[in-house]
C-alpha cells in the first residue's frame, strides 16, 4: 500500500516478513524482530508503516500492532491497533516530526474502521507530534511511568531497610528466581501469567506462542519465581538500546502472601538488567495517575522516578472519539 505524502517521500505499509526491506534493528519496538514474532503468533498482526525516499533508502519505521481481542465473560470481541514509542529514525536529512506526521497519516488511513481503537504509548517526549495527533483526531489520556537509573548507583542503594530485609527473608526462606529453561517452567510461567490477568480484561495477554518465539531471542527473557519448587512469580523483560523493558509480571501474592513473591521477582528483574550493564529499566503499565494506585506504590518501593507521561487514542466510532476527546480536552 503507498500512500501519497511530501514530495520525495514514499510512505509503505507492510504486512507480511518477506516483503519488508532492511529496516534498523537498534529499536526491538519497531524491528522485524518483533514483526516477526507478532506474524507467528494467534489474534495479532502486525504492520510495519516504512517511508522511503527516491533511491529506496529507508528514513523511518513504525510497528503497529493489531490485536484480537475476544471473551466469554464478559462477552465482547474487538480489535485494536497498539504503538509502542514514535518508531525509528535512520536519516538525518528530514525532520523526525515530518516523517512520523507520514507514517501517522498512512496508519490512521490504513486501519479506518478495521480496529476499535489504536493506541500510542511510550512517547519518548510528552510533548512529541501533540499537532500531528490533533489534526488526526487523536486524544490524549494522562498516564504514568517509571523509570529506575541503574548506572549511577547501585540497585541496593536505592532501596530502604525493610525491603533489603524483605529480601534477605525471601532468599533465606528457599525462594530462587531464574530464567525460564525447559517446557515445564514455560507451561508455569504461561499458567499463571494468564490467571493472573484473568479479571483483568483491560490488560491484554498474547498468546503463549508470542513468549516461546520471544524467548529464542536475545531481546527478551521470561523469569520465574519458585518456592519448593512451585512457580509463584513471572515476569517478561525486554531489552532495547541499551534500556531494559518490564512487561509484563504475575504474582501469587495471595496464597503466598508472607513470602513476598512480587518483591523477589521485581528485585531479580532490577538486578539482572544492572548485572548486564543496561542503564535503566521502565516499567511499562502502572497505570492511570490516580493519587492512590498500590502497583505503582510498590514499584516506586524499589527506587524509581515517576514520570507523568501520555496516551494518545483515535476511536473509530466517529461520536464515541468526539465524546472522549472532549473529556479528555487538554
Amino acid at each position: 500500500m503507498y500512500i501519497c505524502g511530501m514530495k520525495g517521500i514514499t510512505t509503505t505499509i507492510f504486512t507480511h516478513l518477506e516483503k519488508l526491506p532492511a529496516v534498523s534493528e537498534t529499536n526491538f519496538f519497531h524491528s522485524r524482530e518483533l514483526f516477526a514474532i507478532s506474524a507467528k503468533t494467534p489474534r495479532m498482526k502486525p504492520y510495519m508503516v516504512v517511508c522511503t525516499d527516491e533511491s529506496g533508502k529507508v528514513l523511518s519505521q513504525l510497528l503497529a500492532i493489531v490485536r484480537y481481542r475476544a471473551s466469554i465473560l464478559p462477552p465482547y470481541f474487538f480489535m485494536h491497533c497498539r504503538v509502542m514509542g514514535e518508531g525509528e529514525y535512520t536519516s538525518s536529512d528530514w525532520r523526525k516530526e515530518d516523517l512520523f506526521g507520514e507514517m501517522l497519516q498512512a496508519l490512521t488511513k490504513k486501519m479506518g474502521s478495521k480496529t476499535l481503537y489504536i493506541e500510542f504509548s511510550h512517547l519518548t517526549q510528552k510533548t512529541f507530534g501533540h499537532k500531528l495527533f490533533r489534526q488526526q483526531d487523536y486524544f490524549p489520556v494522562h498516564w504514568m511511568s517509571i523509570h529506575n537509573s541503574l548506572h549511577s548507583r547501585l540497585p541496593e542503594e536505592r532501596i530502604n531497610e525493610k525491603m533489603q530485609q524483605r529480601i534477605d527473608n525471601a532468599y533465606a526462606r528457599g525462594l530462587t528466581t531464574e530464567e525460564v529453561k525447559n517446557e515445564e517452567d514455560f507451561k508455569a510461567f504461561t499458567k499463571l501469567l494468564h490467571q493472573h490477568h484473568w479479571f483483568k480484561p483491560k490488560r491484554y495477554i498474547p498468546d503463549n506462542q508470542f513468549f516461546k518465539e520471544a524467548a529464542k531471542t536475545d531481546s527478551c527473557r521470561l523469569f520465574v519465581t519458585k518456592y519448593q519448587q512451585h512457580v509463584i512469580g513471572c515476569s517478561v523483560c525486554v531489552y532495547s538500546q541499551g534500556d531494559a523493558y518490564l512487561w509484563y509480571a504475575a504474582f501469587r501474592r495471595k496464597t503466598y502472601v508472607m513470602l513476598h513473591p512480587d518483591t523477589l521477582t521485581i528485585w531479580h528483574t532490577i538486578k539482572y538488567a544492572h548485572q548486564n550493564g543496561y542503564n535503566h529499566i521502565n516499567f511499562m503499565d502502572v497505570g492511570l495517575p490516580f493519587r492512590k494506585n498500590s502497583f505503582r506504590e510498590f514499584i516506586l518501593s524499589f527506587g524509581g522516578k515517576p514520570v507523568s507521561t501520555v496516551r494518545w487514542f483515535r476511536c473509530s466510532i466517529r461520536w464515541i472519539n468526539g465524546l472522549l476527546s472532549w473529556i479528555y480536552r487538554d
